[in-house]
């Protein structure tokens, strides 16, 4: 399995690349991923994956 999964494969953004912003920026919502990385903004389709990084990061999600 890969080790650093691409997440957001229509702006090929990379799990650590999100995890990265997240942690670094202190990103409490999805928009803030989308507005820090552009993940999740074309298709939608990696959103769930996207909060499921925030929860585990944060503990939970702000909506």
């Amino acid at each position: 399995m890969d080790k650093d999964p691409m997440i957001c494969t229509c702006m090929e953004i990379h799990q650590s690349e999100i995890e990265k912003a997240i942690r670094e920026k202190n990103l409490k919502t999805i928009e803030d991923v989308q507005d820090e990385t552009t993940a999740g903004t074309v298709c939608g389709g990696c959103v769930d994956d996207i909060y499921l990084m925030l929860e585990k990061i944060n503990g939970k999600v702000e909506l």
